[in-house]
Protein backbone atom coordinates (compact mmCIF):
# COMPACT_ATOMS: atom_id res chain seq x y z
CA UNK A 1 0.00 0.00 0.00
CA UNK A 2 1.36 3.08 -0.73
CA UNK A 3 2.39 5.32 2.27
CA UNK A 4 2.69 9.28 1.85
CA UNK A 5 3.74 11.55 5.11
CA UNK A 6 2.27 14.60 4.99
CA UNK A 7 4.13 16.63 7.39
CA UNK A 8 7.98 16.55 7.99
CA UNK A 9 10.88 19.12 8.18
CA UNK A 10 14.11 19.87 7.09
CA UNK A 11 16.55 22.59 8.77
CA UNK A 12 20.40 23.54 9.25
CA UNK A 13 20.50 24.30 12.77
CA UNK A 14 20.91 27.69 13.85
CA UNK A 15 20.77 28.13 17.73
CA UNK A 16 19.51 31.95 17.03
CA UNK A 17 17.30 31.27 14.12
CA UNK A 18 16.14 28.52 15.58
CA UNK A 19 15.57 29.38 19.60
CA UNK A 20 12.28 27.21 19.99
CA UNK A 21 14.73 24.45 19.89
CA UNK A 22 15.39 24.97 23.99
CA UNK A 23 17.75 22.93 26.11
CA UNK A 24 14.76 20.89 26.77
CA UNK A 25 14.59 19.62 22.85
CA UNK A 26 18.57 19.02 22.76
CA UNK A 27 17.83 15.63 21.32
CA UNK A 28 17.31 17.69 17.93
CA UNK A 29 19.38 20.40 18.29
CA UNK A 30 21.04 19.50 14.82
CA UNK A 31 21.10 19.43 11.26
CA UNK A 32 17.86 17.36 9.70
CA UNK A 33 18.26 17.03 6.06
CA UNK A 34 17.35 14.83 3.25
CA UNK A 35 19.84 11.88 3.85
CA UNK A 36 18.88 11.67 7.01
CA UNK A 37 15.36 11.16 5.97
CA UNK A 38 15.52 8.89 3.37
CA UNK A 39 16.46 6.03 5.36
CA UNK A 40 13.99 6.76 7.97
CA UNK A 41 11.31 6.87 5.48
CA UNK A 42 12.38 3.44 3.86
CA UNK A 43 12.75 1.50 6.89
CA UNK A 44 8.79 2.47 8.09
CA UNK A 45 7.91 1.78 4.40
CA UNK A 46 7.14 5.32 3.28
CA UNK A 47 7.06 6.14 -0.19
CA UNK A 48 7.55 10.23 -0.04
CA UNK A 49 6.82 12.90 1.76
CA UNK A 50 5.71 16.55 2.36
CA UNK A 51 7.94 19.04 3.28
CA UNK A 52 6.72 22.01 5.28
CA UNK A 53 7.77 25.08 6.10
CA UNK A 54 9.74 25.59 9.46
CA UNK A 55 11.48 29.54 9.14
CA UNK A 56 9.95 32.05 8.41
CA UNK A 57 11.31 34.61 5.74
CA UNK A 58 10.80 33.53 2.16
CA UNK A 59 14.19 32.35 2.54
CA UNK A 60 13.07 28.81 3.60
CA UNK A 61 11.03 28.48 0.34
CA UNK A 62 14.07 28.35 -1.83
CA UNK A 63 15.83 26.31 0.40
CA UNK A 64 13.14 22.98 0.37
CA UNK A 65 12.54 23.93 -3.05
CA UNK A 66 16.66 22.94 -3.78
CA UNK A 67 16.12 19.91 -1.32
CA UNK A 68 12.69 18.97 -3.15
CA UNK A 69 14.98 19.25 -6.75
CA UNK A 70 17.48 16.69 -5.43
CA UNK A 71 15.81 14.06 -4.34
CA UNK A 72 12.38 13.26 -5.77
CA UNK A 73 10.73 11.36 -2.57
CA UNK A 74 10.03 14.87 -1.78
CA UNK A 75 6.95 14.98 -3.72
CA UNK A 76 5.53 18.77 -2.50
CA UNK A 77 6.58 21.68 -0.40
CA UNK A 78 4.08 24.26 2.01
CA UNK A 79 6.22 27.01 2.03
CA UNK A 80 5.84 30.48 3.80
CA UNK A 81 4.62 34.19 3.06
CA UNK A 82 3.89 36.84 5.06
CA UNK A 83 0.08 36.78 5.22
CA UNK A 84 -0.04 40.29 6.48
CA UNK A 85 1.53 42.07 3.91
CA UNK A 86 0.43 44.16 1.67
CA UNK A 87 2.27 42.46 -1.29
CA UNK A 88 0.55 39.21 -0.72
CA UNK A 89 -0.48 39.06 -4.49
CA UNK A 90 2.31 39.17 -5.72
CA UNK A 91 4.53 36.83 -3.78
CA UNK A 92 1.69 33.93 -4.23
CA UNK A 93 1.76 34.89 -7.85
CA UNK A 94 5.80 34.37 -8.07
CA UNK A 95 5.13 30.87 -6.48
CA UNK A 96 2.52 29.78 -8.60
CA UNK A 97 5.30 29.06 -11.39
CA UNK A 98 6.91 26.20 -8.98
CA UNK A 99 4.55 22.86 -8.84
CA UNK A 100 6.33 21.39 -5.84
CA UNK A 101 4.75 24.29 -3.66
CA UNK A 102 1.40 23.34 -2.55
CA UNK A 103 0.69 25.57 0.28
CA UNK A 104 1.51 27.65 2.83
CA UNK A 105 1.42 28.11 6.46
CA UNK A 106 1.81 31.00 8.59
CA UNK A 107 2.63 30.46 12.34
CA UNK A 108 -0.49 31.47 14.40
CA UNK A 109 0.02 29.41 17.62
CA UNK A 110 1.99 31.78 19.59
CA UNK A 111 1.13 34.94 18.27
CA UNK A 112 0.22 37.34 21.02
CA UNK A 113 -3.25 38.33 19.09
CA UNK A 114 -5.22 35.33 19.51
CA UNK A 115 -7.86 36.10 16.78
CA UNK A 116 -4.67 37.27 14.10
CA UNK A 117 -6.63 35.04 11.60
CA UNK A 118 -9.72 37.20 11.10
CA UNK A 119 -7.77 40.47 10.82
CA UNK A 120 -8.18 42.17 7.66
CA UNK A 121 -4.53 42.10 6.51
CA UNK A 122 -4.86 38.27 7.12
CA UNK A 123 -7.92 37.84 5.34
CA UNK A 124 -6.98 39.62 2.61
CA UNK A 125 -4.06 37.34 1.96
CA UNK A 126 -6.90 34.32 2.13
CA UNK A 127 -8.69 36.47 -0.60
CA UNK A 128 -5.41 36.59 -2.40
CA UNK A 129 -5.24 33.13 -2.91
CA UNK A 130 -8.44 32.07 -4.67
CA UNK A 131 -6.74 33.17 -7.82
CA UNK A 132 -4.83 30.03 -7.27
CA UNK A 133 -4.45 26.23 -6.01
CA UNK A 134 -2.62 26.59 -2.72
CA UNK A 135 -3.59 24.92 0.14
CA UNK A 136 -3.46 26.63 3.36
CA UNK A 137 -2.30 25.22 6.78
CA UNK A 138 -3.44 26.14 10.07
CA UNK A 139 -1.11 25.82 12.86
CA UNK A 140 -3.59 26.73 15.89
CA UNK A 141 -3.78 26.06 19.44
CA UNK A 142 -7.19 24.80 21.07
CA UNK A 143 -8.07 27.98 21.94
CA UNK A 144 -7.54 29.44 18.49
CA UNK A 145 -9.80 26.74 16.51
CA UNK A 146 -13.06 28.90 16.80
CA UNK A 147 -11.61 32.03 14.74
CA UNK A 148 -9.95 29.31 12.37
CA UNK A 149 -13.87 27.96 12.02
CA UNK A 150 -15.21 31.54 11.80
CA UNK A 151 -12.25 31.87 8.68
CA UNK A 152 -13.17 28.81 6.94
CA UNK A 153 -16.30 29.58 7.30
CA UNK A 154 -16.05 32.81 4.87
CA UNK A 155 -13.86 30.97 2.05
CA UNK A 156 -15.77 28.01 1.51
CA UNK A 157 -13.47 27.33 -2.00
CA UNK A 158 -10.72 27.46 0.08
CA UNK A 159 -8.50 24.17 0.47
CA UNK A 160 -8.00 24.53 4.41
CA UNK A 161 -5.70 21.61 6.26
CA UNK A 162 -5.13 21.68 10.04
CA UNK A 163 -1.89 20.79 11.36
CA UNK A 164 -1.16 18.41 14.28
CA UNK A 165 -5.28 18.57 15.62
CA UNK A 166 -4.80 21.80 16.73
CA UNK A 167 -2.54 20.61 19.38
CA UNK A 168 -4.93 18.76 21.87
CA UNK A 169 -4.22 18.74 26.10
CA UNK A 170 -3.08 15.32 25.55
CA UNK A 171 -0.83 15.28 28.19
CA UNK A 172 -3.26 16.46 31.20
CA UNK A 173 -6.23 14.69 29.44
CA UNK A 174 -8.35 17.57 28.94
CA UNK A 175 -10.39 16.63 25.97
CA UNK A 176 -14.08 18.15 26.13
CA UNK A 177 -13.48 22.33 25.13
CA UNK A 178 -10.96 20.83 22.09
CA UNK A 179 -14.24 18.37 20.68
CA UNK A 180 -16.41 20.75 20.80
CA UNK A 181 -14.32 23.03 18.88
CA UNK A 182 -12.54 20.56 16.33
CA UNK A 183 -16.16 19.29 15.32
CA UNK A 184 -17.53 22.33 14.83
CA UNK A 185 -14.16 23.15 12.26
CA UNK A 186 -14.52 19.81 11.02
CA UNK A 187 -18.31 20.42 9.83
CA UNK A 188 -16.49 22.32 6.95
CA UNK A 189 -16.33 20.19 4.28
CA UNK A 190 -13.09 22.70 2.64
CA UNK A 191 -11.23 21.38 5.72
CA UNK A 192 -8.47 18.25 6.06
CA UNK A 193 -7.02 16.97 9.09
CA UNK A 194 -3.25 15.97 9.34
CA UNK A 195 -3.47 12.96 12.33
CA UNK A 196 0.02 14.41 13.49
CA UNK A 197 2.09 15.56 16.19
CA UNK A 198 0.36 13.79 19.03
CA UNK A 199 3.19 12.32 20.86
CA UNK A 200 5.06 15.45 21.27
CA UNK A 201 1.64 17.06 23.05
CA UNK A 202 1.62 13.33 25.52
CA UNK A 203 3.87 13.58 28.32
CA UNK A 204 7.29 12.43 26.59
CA UNK A 205 8.61 9.80 28.60
CA UNK A 206 5.77 8.50 29.38
CA UNK A 207 3.00 8.53 26.86
CA UNK A 208 1.02 4.77 25.89
CA UNK A 209 -0.81 4.47 22.77
CA UNK A 210 -4.05 4.57 24.66
CA UNK A 211 -3.87 8.30 25.95
CA UNK A 212 -3.97 8.88 22.17
CA UNK A 213 -7.65 6.88 21.02
CA UNK A 214 -10.11 9.70 22.64
CA UNK A 215 -8.34 12.03 20.27
CA UNK A 216 -7.88 9.90 16.78
CA UNK A 217 -11.70 9.11 17.36
CA UNK A 218 -13.31 12.70 17.75
CA UNK A 219 -11.01 13.26 14.92
CA UNK A 220 -11.49 10.56 12.63
CA UNK A 221 -15.38 10.85 13.26
CA UNK A 222 -15.48 14.51 12.70
CA UNK A 223 -13.83 14.36 9.41
CA UNK A 224 -14.61 11.28 8.48
CA UNK A 225 -12.15 9.38 5.99
CA UNK A 226 -12.00 11.35 2.88
CA UNK A 227 -10.31 14.20 5.04
CA UNK A 228 -7.81 12.88 7.26
CA UNK A 229 -3.87 12.19 6.57
CA UNK A 230 -1.13 10.66 7.95
CA UNK A 231 1.97 13.30 9.15
CA UNK A 232 4.98 12.04 11.35
CA UNK A 233 6.32 15.82 12.23
CA UNK A 234 9.40 14.39 11.93
CA UNK A 235 12.43 15.20 13.28
CA UNK A 236 10.00 17.13 16.20
CA UNK A 237 8.63 13.53 16.72
CA UNK A 238 12.14 12.43 18.29
CA UNK A 239 11.61 14.08 21.50
CA UNK A 240 8.97 11.77 22.55
CA UNK A 241 9.81 8.80 20.72
CA UNK A 242 10.65 8.10 17.30
CA UNK A 243 9.47 8.10 13.45
CA UNK A 244 8.81 3.97 13.94
CA UNK A 245 6.63 4.70 17.02
CA UNK A 246 4.59 7.66 15.40
CA UNK A 247 3.56 5.18 12.59
CA UNK A 248 2.82 2.17 15.20
CA UNK A 249 0.10 4.96 16.79
CA UNK A 250 -1.40 5.76 14.17
CA UNK A 251 -1.58 2.12 12.19
CA UNK A 252 -2.82 0.66 15.22
CA UNK A 253 -5.73 3.01 15.14
CA UNK A 254 -6.60 2.85 11.31
CA UNK A 255 -5.89 -1.42 11.39
CA UNK A 256 -9.49 -2.17 11.76
CA UNK A 257 -10.87 -0.28 8.87
CA UNK A 258 -11.44 -1.73 5.01
CA UNK A 259 -8.61 -1.61 2.92
CA UNK A 260 -10.10 1.40 0.98
CA UNK A 261 -9.91 3.41 4.04
CA UNK A 262 -6.92 2.48 5.18
CA UNK A 263 -5.47 3.56 1.59
CA UNK A 264 -7.55 7.19 1.88
CA UNK A 265 -5.58 7.49 5.11
CA UNK A 266 -2.25 6.87 3.64
CA UNK A 267 -1.95 8.31 0.43
CA UNK A 268 -5.04 8.97 -1.52
CA UNK A 269 -6.57 11.43 0.35
CA UNK A 270 -3.38 13.76 0.67
CA UNK A 271 -2.66 13.28 -3.25
CA UNK A 272 -6.21 14.57 -3.97
CA UNK A 273 -5.62 17.36 -1.61
CA UNK A 274 -2.34 18.29 -2.72
CA UNK A 275 -2.50 17.77 -6.20
CA UNK A 276 0.53 15.49 -6.23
Amino acid sequence: MLKLDTHQHFWKYNPVKHAWINQEMAVIQKDFMPLDLQPVLKNADVNGCIAVQTDEDEGENEFLLALAKENDFIKGIIGWVDFLSADISDRLAYYNDFKTIKGFRYILQDKAQRDLILSKEFIRGIVAMNAYDFVYELLVFPDQLKYAEQLVNQFPNQVFVLDHLAKPAIKSGEINQWKTAITALAKHENVHCKVSGMITEADWNNWSYPDFIPYMDVVFSAFGMDRVMFGSDWPVCNLAGNYQKVMRVVAQQVSNLSLNEQEKFWSSNAIKCYKL
